[in-house]
């Protein structure tokens, strides 16, 4: 295992804030050291947060998207090391499960499609949606029924800000079908919403 290199104390300023053992980054540093405690922190802090956007992406029973979770989380474990701390980590997090959710969508392509299973839906409610609670739920259920790429491209575009040409890279389709897929993906929510409403 890589051990990220870390300044020695005459090496920093005098000047420099103490960092908080809460910290992130702080965090982050000794779980890349083999601090199994430290890493436990990470997980109980952004376990949410990684599970919401695989369930978002991939809309699967909450079986699989823990699963999902926790290889996100393996592979966090695994590249701690080489982390260089250019962004925050609940952001590299973050970015981890997209990618891990991503890679079960591309496996997905030639499998069959499995039925969403009713946990799903009692699961999707996230700190994003507890504002209007029984609104957020409606939406994340209509989410939830869209065909597995409409689903991806609408979350990556709308919910996780990505540009269409980021999105058709990872999902691997022309940005033209991702841009298609967003505007089947929103009609059919505002045809499930209004059913709802």
């Amino acid at each position: 295992m890589l051990t990220l290199t870390m300044p020695m104390p005459s090496e920093t300023t005098c000047h420099a804030p103490p960092i908080d053992d809460g910290d992130d980054a702080v965090l982050a540093m000794r779980a890349a050291n083999a601090d199994v405690a430290a890493f436990e922190q990470l997980y109980r802090r952004h376990h949410r947060r990684v599970h919401g956007v695989i369930v978002r992406l991939v809309g699967m029973a909450s079986a699989r998207a823990e699963d999902l979770t926790q290889e996100a989380f393996v592979r966090a474990w695994q590249a701690l090391p080489s982390f260089r701390h250019e962004s925050a980590v609940s952001t590299w997090l973050h970015r981890l499960a997209v990618n891990t959710a991503l890679m079960e969508l591309r496996s997905r392509r030639s499998r069959p499609l499995q039925d969403e299973d009713e946990e799903t839906f009692e699961l999707l409610s996230t700190p994003d949606t507890a504002g209007n609670a029984v609104l957020g739920r409606d939406l994340e259920r209509a989410v939830a029924t869209l065909p597995p790429r409409a689903r991806a491209v609408l979350v990556l575009h709308d919910v996780e800000g990505w540009k269409h040409e980021e999105i058709a890279t990872q999902l691997g389709m022309a940005v033209g079908s991702s841009k298609a897929q967003l505007h089947r993906a929103r009609g059919l929510l505002r045809t499930r919403m209004g059913a709802v409403a």
